[in-house]
């Protein structure tokens, strides 16, 4: 019963009154912008299709608008002392580790993170009601909206506020993708793996409220279709909010054996096939999961370059190998710009287990999505750097992952996830409320020959 109460205060009413102000957005960001006027003032981002494009529905491909952006800099391994101060230490180390072909292109900063109007209502509830419970690993008094747009309490549980922050971050309501994934080798070589998913974000869910949640903050359903030797599997999950009260419900269907069992190690380090064991399951959209294996530090705000409004590099047509390069993506199809990150460090507890010893969160502060994730192994040292290539789906809106890159500084190989340039469509997004018995376990076997 101790486990499961509230481990921090609620933000007070007078606190509250701080979002929509002129010091902060309705969802908790600085609205102001950089003192040099590098980043700007928050002005309502990308609050649907921009008159600028031509696009037509969900599942197009997003025109780039901002053609005429240029280039403001490129760091590179000779001047990256120069920018130091927006630098991240996975950065660096990348700029060190390919001297030679590794580079960042700054853009100007676009702030293009939009919210819906019911989603900043809700937000504005979470921030008076919501809660952590079971000592962090669980939410309580939210829906419909980032829960702590107001981080409060004590270092630790500012961290973990940022980090369900991110798992709760709008992303739609229902999700259709079918994309690929691939392991690059030190030559160059991969081989692609293709899926189809179906995420219904059940904490969005517009004909619910938070007493119809259920312990479930989204269904994820994902099908493989090729190559030939995974072709036919299919996973299905059910994640919770409280993961102490119920840990994360996963089931498997194994094409040759035909039965679908129940997959209990599908979390926290287990290392995922398709990804050659170049990514584990709780760094799925850079981070999902429980959080009870670390010990969580909130490191404050700061300015970093990260990638975002990345539209040359998800444009249709696109050959996968014109993004994949030798070591890492194509750095001409990258967009970096400078804009605010919530840091905070994990470290894990004395006793538990997981390949990673320490990961650092780069949680950008329109969006609350991690945008990159810095990961060092059992000897301190820094191994596996993680990158969101975020752009904005501004039909939806939101900014989040065209694909996302992982990066073995150790072997010196990266796997990459979302690949879709080729295919006939991007994400689809939609206000559809399925059925549950759509993401039971008894329709996974059907999903994984569909």
């Amino acid at each position: 019963m101790l486990a499961g109460g509230p481990v921090s205060a609620e933000v007070s009413s007078q606190q509250a009154d701080r979002l929509g102000s002129e010091e902060l957005t309705r969802f908790g960001a600085p609205r102001a912008g950089s003192e040099d006027g590098v980043i700007p003032e928050y002005t309502g981002g990308l609050d649907g299709v921009p008159d600028n494009v031509d696009y037509g529905e969900s599942g197009d491909f997003h025109p780039n608008p901002f053609p005429d952006d240029e280039i403001r800099h490129t760091v590179t391994a000779d001047n990256m002392d120069q920018y130091d101060e927006y630098l991240t230490d996975g950065t660096r180390a990348l700029l060190e580790t390919y001297p030679d072909t590794y580079e960042i292109q700054v853009y100007p900063s676009r702030r293009t993170m939009a919210w819906p109007e019911w989603i900043l209502e809700n937000i504005e509830d979470n921030a008076t009601e919501a809660e952590l419970v079971a000592d962090g690993d669980g939410i309580d008094g939210a829906y419909g909206g980032i829960p702590f747009p107001i981080l409060h309490g004590s270092n630790e549980e500012q961290a973990q506020q940022a980090i369900w922050n991110h798992k709760t971050s709008w992303r739609g309501i229902f999700v259709e993708l079918h994309s690929g994934e691939v392991a690059v080798e030190t030559d160059g070589d991969y081989s692609l793996t293709m899926s189809e998913q179906d995420i219904f974000l059940n904490f969005y869910n517009p004909e619910g409220d938070e007493s119809t949640l259920d312990n479930t903050l989204f269904y994820y359903l994902s099908a493989t279709k090729s190559p030939p030797r995974l072709a036919g599997g299919a996973v299905l999950v059910h994640e919770t909010l409280n993961q102490v009260k119920e840990p994360r419900r996963a089931w498997g269907y194994n094409a040759g054996q035909r039965r679908v069992r129940r997959a209990p190690n599908l979390a926290y380090d287990s290392p995922i096939a398709a990804a050659d064991n170049l990514r584990t399951a709780d760094e799925t959209d850079l981070f999902n999961g429980a959080l009870d294996r670390y010990n969580w530090q909130y490191r404050g705000m700061q300015q970093a370059y990260i990638p975002y409004n990345n539209y040359e590099i998800a444009q249709k047509g696109l050959e996968y190998s014109k993004i994949l390069g030798k070591k890492h993506l194509n750095p001409d199809l990258q967009r970096w710009e400078r804009q605010r990150v919530h840091v905070v460090e994990a470290n894990l507890k004395e006793g538990e287990r997981h390949i990673f010893s320490k990961r650092v969160f780069y949680i950008d502060a329109d969006s609350w999505k991690v945008v990159m994730v810095d990961q060092y192994d059992g000897r301190g040292e820094l191994w596996r750097v993680s990158q969101a290539m975020s752009k904005s789906f501004y039909e939806v809106p939101t900014v989040w992952k065209a694909i996302d890159v992982f990066h073995d500084l150790q072997s010196k190989r990266y796997h990459v996830q979302g690949l879709d340039t080729e295919e006939r469509s991007t994400k689809v997004f939609s206000d559809r409320v399925p059925n549950r018995r759509y993401f039971s376990p008894q329709s996974l076997r059907r999903s994984g020959r569909r």
